[in-house]
């Protein structure tokens, strides 16, 4: 395995027919680079953003405001970048004091100066050719210390020094060969670096490991599947736990008071539940993980023995709720199965606090008001042998693109797809080492009289209230991200569009059609007391293979173009 640096001097030869002179020289192409420690992460300056979300609660919330509901309509873009890549780019731009740092499909990571587009360094991480990955794309870095951390396709994590692109270590977690990838962007804290893992698809065991930040090597690794011996191997019966899937392939959010790293895990393997009677733990969950040892301390399970691929694995927002005149500390989820779940968190425990259907559902009967735990509708719950329809479809209410939360405005701001229903045919499978291992067949519908499909909601979360709701024909892909300006941004249709909203009211106040279609999760920033949005376009994955379903379903053609363009945006000096 070899991977390429390309210092920005040598790039300069790239393409004009002239030999590059290659020198083993890292030239510092950074100088002066801010190191990131655990009190940044978790304190972080409102004019940086620097994890996945801004700050590791999740909340994807700045508390920047020059840009803000009284100004948004004079946005126009003051560069952007060509990332020379085809798919879908859904990782956010993370950016700590001036230097944006941006990956990409295929594992490519830029370091870019954030106010000026300049290119600083690139490094490709070279992938075997026979690399196995169902969804090529990289939801994007953490930082920590010194260095700049990316997760690979072959199931490595490579850490870069932030100054110059130069490749410090690089481990491999798993053995790509049987289907693990890596897809998501690492979670920095406490000397760590923690990811999971893709596969689900294609009967791995799922899994979180930590690294150690300054070495790579592992520090503990706990599986999501349980086996004989561990709590919750009884819900697998016989040798079903070795593929039972759980694969966790979103970034974690952590609590810095109770010391949990919370994670949410994807649908069990093969997908169709009689199979594998049982719960199937810990698939469709959430998990809270010990950041010293791993340990899981509680668990949430939002649905038992899925049937219907419902990936449950966008990690609960952690934040503040009132229920009858307490406010709690909790965990809210809009799954993917439809319900929009408020979860109560504590050091050893997960309690069901609420919850109800943010869009159209017909799998569950009843949910049990203790525990939440539900009872569903044999009519559409997928059986082998036999042809289930059930509502929403395989990609849910809301996928993987984060939702986000304004303290100001109160209110939590969701990205979802109503008025889309599925058919699965159950097929026996049988597992074969880096193969499909899902047992399905699929098909998309739409209800008769539907008049949209994607949705911004917004929610008072206390009142468990809708507020507003903005509605699109296409689906919704767009990750939301919430400002103190009283606006949230977000991409994720199919008409190329990047918009600003008014956070309290959801009025339309700015839009600007890019090059392709946005699933990738916006950030905002500062660099000398301005502000700049920043975005990266770039269509595919299952945002395309959603709309060619719909295209299918309705009788329609849509084209969507190709193409990574990182996207920023200020205000006019």
């Amino acid at each position: 395995m070899q991977t390429r640096f390309y210092p920005i001097a040598l790039m300069l030869f790239l393409g004009t027919g002239l030999t590059p002179i290659y020198s083993t020289a890292q030239p510092v192409l950074v100088p002066d680079y801010t190191e990131v420690t655990d009190e940044r992460l978790l304190n972080p300056e409102a004019h940086n953003w620097l994890s996945y979300r801004g700050t590791l609660d999740g909340w994807g919330f700045s508390r920047l405001n020059e840009i803000d509901d009284s100004n948004v309509q004079q946005l126009e873009p003051v560069w952007s970048f060509s990332t020379g890549v085809l798919g879908g780019h859904e990782a956010p731009p993370i950016v700590n004091n001036g230097v944006m740092f941006v990956t990409t499909p295929g594992n490519l990571v830029y370091a870019i100066d954030a106010a000026s587009g300049d290119l600083l360094w690139r490094y490709q991480h070279d992938l075997p050719e026979t690399y196995i990955a169902f969804h090529r794309t990289n939801r994007g870095v953490a930082l920590y210390g010194d260095k700049v951390y990316t997760a690979t396709l072959d199931a490595r994590v490579v850490a870069l020094d932030a100054s110059t692109g130069r490749k410090v270590w690089d481990s491999t977690v798993q053995d790509n060969n049987f289907g693990y990838y890596i897809t998501m962007a690492p979670l920095a804290i406490d000397g760590k670096i923690l990811v999971g893992t893709s596969g689900g698809e294609l009967g791995i065991r799922g899994f979180v490991v930590a690294l150690d930040a300054e070495t790579g090597e592992e520090v503990w690794r706990t599986y999501t599947v349980p086996a004989p011996g561990e709590p919750g191997n009884q819900s697998w019966p016989g040798e079903s736990w070795r593929t039972g899937g759980a694969a966790v392939w979103v970034p974690g959010h952590y609590d810095a008071e109770l010391g949990l790293a919370y994670f949410g895990t994807g649908n069990p393997g093969p997908w169709i539940g009689d199979q594998r009677p049982g719960d199937n733990l810990y698939t469709n969950s959430v998990l809270a993980l010990d950041i010293k040892t791993g340990k899981i301390q509680a668990h949430h399970q939002y649905h038992w023995n899925g049937s219907w691929d419902w990936d449950e694995v966008s990690t609960p927002i952690l934040m503040p709720v009132e229920r009858q005149g307490r406010m709690i500390d909790a965990l809210v989820h809009p799954g993917r199965n439809g319900y929009l779940w408020t979860l109560e968190r504590s050091a050893d425990d997960i309690s069901f606090v609420d919850a109800e259907p943010y869009v159209y559902q017909n799998a569950f009967a009843s949910l049990d008001p203790e525990t939440g735990r539900p009872t569903y509708d044999p009519k559409h719950k997928p059986t082998t042998g036999s042809t289930t329809s059930f509502c929403p479809s395989l990609w849910g209410g809301k996928d993987w693109p984060p939702a986000a939360y304004n303290p100001e405005s109160g209110l939590l701001y969701i990205p979802a797809n109503d008025n889309h229903c599925g058919v699965i045919e159950g097929r026996e499978v049988t597992y074969m080492p880096g193969s499909a291992y899902m047992g399905a067949r699929t098909q998309m519908t739409v209800p008769e009289g539907a008049d949209h499909i994607g949705e911004i909601q917004a929610w008072d979360m206390n009142a468990g209230e809708e507020v507003w709701t903005r509605e699109f024909d296409s689906h919704n892909w767009g990750g939301i991200l919430t400002t103190s300006g009283n606006l949230i941004f977000s991409g994720g249709t199919s008409d190329r569009m990047f918009r600003a909203h008014n956070a309290s009211t959801g009025e339309l106040l700015w839009e600007f059609k890019t090059n392709s279609g946005i699933i990738g999760v916006p950030s905002t920033f500062s660099v000398d007391g301005k502000q700049y949005v920043a975005v990266q376009a770039g269509w595919g994955v299952d945002a395309a293979g959603m709309t060619a379903r719909l295209d299918m379903v309705r009788g329609t053609r849509t084209f969507v173009p190709q193409g990574g363009v990182i996207w920023v945006f200020a205000l006019p000096d």
